[in-house]
Formats: C-alpha cells, sequence, structure tokens
C-alpha cells in the first residue's frame, strides 16, 4: 500500500513538474496585431483614436459595460492625455495614457491594468496611406508572466483579443467613411429637390415655348 502512494506521489510530482516546466518555456512576450483599409484620410483615422473623447463611440469594451465610469484627464488629445475606466468584470479597471503622438502617422499607448489583475502592455496604431485609402493597424504589445503564460495554455489571447481588434476597427471604419462621404440628410435632400423643380420649370418653359413656335393648322 505504501509503495503504491508513495508511486502516486512520483507521478503527480512529475506531471506537476512536467506541467511547470511546459508553461515556463512559452514566450516572454506577445504581440496582437490586426488591420483594417479604411475609405478616408489618415487625419480623419488618426482623430479617432487620439481623442480618447471619440474611443467610446469604436471601441468593442466600451459595449461590454455601458455603465461603466470614465475619466478624462491631461490635454483633451494628443501626447500626455489620459482615460481612467472601471466597470464589471469584463472591462475591469485601469488608465490609457497616451506616449507618442506622430500626427497621421502613429499613436503609442501605455496600458496600465488594475482589475481583474495588475498588468502592464502597450498599444499602437499606425495609419499608412494607399491611394485615398488609409490602412490602419492596432497592436498590443508586452511581457507574459509565468501565471500569463498557464493562462494563454487554456485560452488563445490573440484570436480573443484579435476579435475585439477587428470588431473595433470595423466600427471605425463605418464612422470615418460615412463622415468621408459627407452629408446626406435634410439639407442634402433640399438640395435635390430645389435642383429637381428648377429642372421641371425649365422643361416646362422648353413646352411652352415649343408650343407658342407651333404654326396655326391649315382650315
Amino acid at each position: 500500500m505504501r509503495k503504491k502512494i508513495l508511486a502516486a506521489v512520483a507521478v503527480l510530482t512529475f506531471l506537476l513538474v512536467g506541467l511547470l516546466v511546459v508553461v515556463a518555456v512559452q514566450p516572454d512576450e506577445f504581440t496582437i496585431s490586426r488591420s483594417a483599409t479604411m475609405a478616408a484620410p489618415p487625419e480623419e483615422v488618426f482623430a479617432q483614436v487620439n481623442d480618447f473623447h471619440n474611443w467610446e463611440a469604436w471601441s468593442p469594451w466600451a459595449k461590454l459595460d455601458p455603465d461603466s465610469t470614465a475619466e478624462y484627464s491631461g490635454p483633451e488629445s494628443g501626447k500626455g492625455a489620459a482615460f481612467s475606466w472601471s466597470g464589471n468584470s469584463e472591462v475591469g479597471e485601469g488608465t490609457m495614457t497616451i506616449l507618442e503622438s506622430r500626427p497621421h502617422e502613429l499613436i503609442r499607448i501605455n496600458l496600465e491594468f488594475t482589475r481583474p489583475f495588475a498588468d502592464t502592455s502597450t498599444a499602437e496604431f499606425t495609419f499608412r496611406p494607399e491611394g485615398d485609402q488609409t490602412v490602419v493597424t492596432w497592436s498590443m504589445m508586452g511581457q507574459n508572466s509565468f501565471i500569463e503564460k498557464g493562462f494563454c495554455l487554456l485560452m488563445d489571447m490573440d484570436e480573443m483579443l484579435g476579435e475585439k481588434f477587428n470588431e473595433g476597427l470595423a466600427s471605425m471604419k463605418a464612422i470615418v467613411e460615412a463622415d468621408a462621404a459627407g452629408p446626406a440628410g435634410p439639407d442634402a435632400d433640399a438640395e435635390t429637390s430645389e435642383t429637381g423643380a428648377a429642372a421641371i420649370d425649365g422643361d416646362s418653359g422648353n413646352s411652352e415655348s415649343a408650343a407658342d413656335d407651333t404654326p396655326p393648322a391649315a382650315d
């Protein structure tokens, strides 16, 4: 009996050591990146990221907890601007601060999480003109702690966060492309109506002129 217990302990110890080794050899660093092409100039897309006040309209995390609290500090936009949030378990709590802002080219952001666990990483947005469009790349990179390495064995972080990046880029694309297309509201409809009315008046005038020029019928 004793030998069986010792054998079981030895097996469990071997499995535990093996698991720890597998976790330890996972990458020390991570990078997650997604891109999207938007039919808008770089300056229009850049403005959506450079001002944290705009993020609520396209950030996928803003939709996860409508009751989360937000606080803005520092400049309105650009380097030094900061945004702190606190919400449910899906959004957690933390602060984003813009570290570098190169107009229409790059924005680098420091991400400091305090909940559900303390961690720090870096986010980058790059904007590359391509004809009359802009290729936007959203990336996140950082260090993997031992616990995070173990977590990555259970979940595909690239797939999970990458899906959110794609969702956010799609929302941003819809916003900037709608802005680039110009207004299509009541003013545009009124202008169209006025143009149509002018065309009708012109046709009516032509019809009257044609009627005046018609020779009388023979008796």
